[in-house]
């Protein structure tokens, strides 16, 4: 037996024996009068249940695991949902389901037709926000703290946030306001990047306990009122030496500065150690917003996420003894890939090319690009804001950045884009990952609107790559362009397998391609591919010219500058014109419309439609029936066709 599989056999997997405390509750309420003792087996029985049912569909493992206890404490000690509760990003949320009444359909977690991934309020009562991206629980807590002091209530709100997620700004901007308003707030910070040090031993949870106490909490109220007396400068030393002996018990001198009343850290994992805290805060907390800073391990309770380098942070269907996950069938290579490599290979010969991120490495291939260029390679964070003007900054130096941010993601730093790099006309090269549906991830990680929301901007070119040769052209083409800001966008998953040009030339800028024309007399239907629809698009022109149709089948690859020459052509040539693109309406197939009414090309009785994503934001499934739903496969463009 290996040592992974020693250690999880010890796990307290589901069993008849030991699964009848989680098998007999449906709801956090049925939890408030276990014991201490109980809510430790508890816990330990959702961890359980929690990696059996993500072995089985795949999904967020780590950051689950690493806030069991977390989760068990904050249902047992507040009355959620009265209380509200809130998981920022909510990529640890799968505990909280599994207590909320979710728990016998947790195996169709991020499956069409069954939970999300992420929290969602039509869902469940118990998901009072939901939520997909970073940074966003304190901003929504203090709103509701803020709404239950207007409607003069008394429930509880508690935000619960990542260190990863304290990185971003919108987390600072919160606090900044939550410390100003003094509204009732409870926000745990779950520190899972630091060990458990020394300080959080014994002492350190005496103190610890203490300072979260009504007694200690109304003495420090007693002696703020007398310190009001004294001179100035003795009254700011008092203040000092107090807030001191808590810093020394663990930090949170920022966060005090920020107006927060800080507690910590304390042990996440220790029920111990974190119950008698909530309930201090539960029963005593009269003086505006408490910080908890918990310190907690991704991946805890289960070996194979403890020792790998990423916790199991996402992860396909797995063998639950081993952590063996099942691979995937070889194929093409993904599109995240070929990027990072047609990165590398320009960024080979020439030194001004720069990679940025906002905390997606492993998602935007930016770590095989840091790998060959460590020092051109730069994480900023969840901050994508900081990571467009950062961009904007070394463009205005003369660098070349390639600002690699999935296209959902772009929209955080929007008004940057506009802002600092549209009315400054500065080059920088937006790749924009994840264009299009995402399948198991539904609409929060959805790619769906980067060409409406960046085509409306002055200075702009917009490219779609079609497949992986066309990618590789697309990186090229943004490197060798220094006119201003140019984006590209690719979708998730593996390309279709064709060959990659060993040096990948640029394109003409605003020059699409005939893939297949009719070529007897007048066509009956063009088709208009812009992106990763155009083999879909060749698919559908196969049908119809089974049935006797004339196709012509076009690959758009930039939405701006439209190709107008092509449309033209396509359009004087042809009955029909269908557009085809795997993004919102007001897209490309709006572009192109805008273009044809300005320019008289809709009066000789042309027949037009524009093939986009529905105007609905699609929940999770596989992404062939997304496509399908959407109405953007191939049967479906032979339909639209006929």
């Amino acid at each position: 037996m290996t040592k992974a599989q020693g250690k999880i056999a010890t796990e307290p997997l589901m069993t008849a024996e030991n699964a009848s405390l989680l098998e007999s509750i449906n709801t956090p309420a049925d939890i408030r009068h276990f014991s201490d003792e109980q809510l430790k087996t508890l816990a330990n029985e959702v961890r359980a249940e929690t990696i059996r049912a993500v072995s089985k569909t795949g999904g967020h493992l780590g950051a689950g695991l690493g806030v069991v206890e977390l989760t068990v404490a904050i249902h047992a000690v507040f009355n959620t949902p009265a209380d509200r509760l809130i998981w920022d990003v909510g990529h640890q949320c799968y505990p909280h389901k599994i207590l909320t009444g979710r728990k016998g359909r947790i195996e169709t977690l991020r499956q069409g037709g069954g939970l999300s991934g992420f929290t969602k309020r039509a869902e469940s009562e118990y998901d009072p926000f939901g939520a997909a991206h970073s940074s966003t629980s304190i901003s929504a807590g203090l709103g509701m703290a803020v709404a239950r002091d207007l409607a003069d209530g008394n429930n509880h709100v508690i935000a619960v946030i990542g260190d990863g997620a304290m990185s971003a700004g919108m987390a600072y901007e919160a606090m900044n306001n939550a410390g100003a308003l003094k509204s009732k707030l409870i926000v745990i910070l779950n520190d899972n990047e630091m060990s458990i040090a020394p300080p959080v031993g014994a002492m350190s949870r005496y103190l610890t306990r203490m300072v979260s106490s009504g007694f200690y909490q109304n003495a420090r109220e007693i002696g703020k009122k007398v310190t009001d007396f004294l001179p100035s400068p003795l009254k700011h030393a008092v203040k000092r030496a107090e807030e001191g002996a808590r810093v020394a018990i663990g930090g949170g001198n920022m966060f005090e500065e920020m107006g927060f009343y800080y507690i910590g850290p304390v042990d996440g994992h220790n029920l111990d150690h974190i119950l008698p805290v909530l309930r201090n805060v539960r029963d005593n907390n009269t003086h505006g917003p408490v910080l908890i800073h918990a310190i907690t391990q991704k991946g805890k309770g289960y070996l194979p996420a403890e020792s790998a380098p990423d916790k199991m942070h996402g992860v396909r269907k797995f063998d639950v003894v081993t952590g063996e996950q099942h691979k995937a069938k070889p194929g093409a290579p993904s599109y995240t890939k070929v990027y990072a490599q047609s990165l590398i290979k320009e960024a080979a010969h020439d030194p001004k090319i720069i990679g940025i991120t906002a905390a997606m490495p492993d998602g935007t291939g930016m770590d095989l690009f840091g790998a060959a260029y460590p020092d051109r390679m730069f994480d900023v964070g969840i901050a994508e804001q900081h990571a467009v003007t950062f961009a904007a900054g070394m463009a205005a130096e003369g660098y070349k950045p390639f600002c690699t941010i999935y296209s959902t993601f772009l929209q955080r730093g929007y008004d940057q884009v506009v802002h600092d790099v549209a009315i400054q006309n500065l080059p920088v090269r937006f790749a924009m990952d994840r264009a299009g549906l995402v399948g198991a991830d539904g609409s929060t990680h959805a790619g769906a609107f980067d060409t409406a929301y960046l085509g409306c901007l002055p200075n702009f070119v917009l490219m779609a790559a079609s497949d992986e040769a066309e990618l590789a052209r697309m990186v090229a083409t943004a490197a060798a362009y220094n006119d201003g800001p140019i984006a590209f966008r690719y979708p998730r998953g593996e390309g279709f397998g064709v060959e990659i040009p060993e040096k990948a030339e640029p394109l003409e800028i605003g020059k699409g391609r005939i893939i297949h024309r009719c070529t007897e007399g007048k066509g009956d239907i063009a088709i208009l591919s812009y992106g990763g629809r155009l083999q879909e698009c060749i698919q559908a022109a196969r049908t119809l010219g089974a049935q006797g149709k004339k196709i012509t089948v076009a690959d758009a690859r930039f939405a701006k500058p439209l190709d107008e020459d092509l449309i033209r052509d396509l359009a004087a040539n042809h009955s029909t014109l269908i557009t085809i693109e795997e993004g919102s309406r007001g897209g490309f197939g709006a572009f192109v419309l805008e273009f044809m009414a300005n320019n008289d090309l809709l009066r000789s009785g042309l027949k037009i439609r524009t093939l986009t994503l529905p105007d609905t934001f699609q929940d999770q499934d596989t992404p062939e029936k997304q496509y399908a739903e959407a109405g953007l496969d191939a049967a479906a463009i032979v339909k639209a066709a006929l």
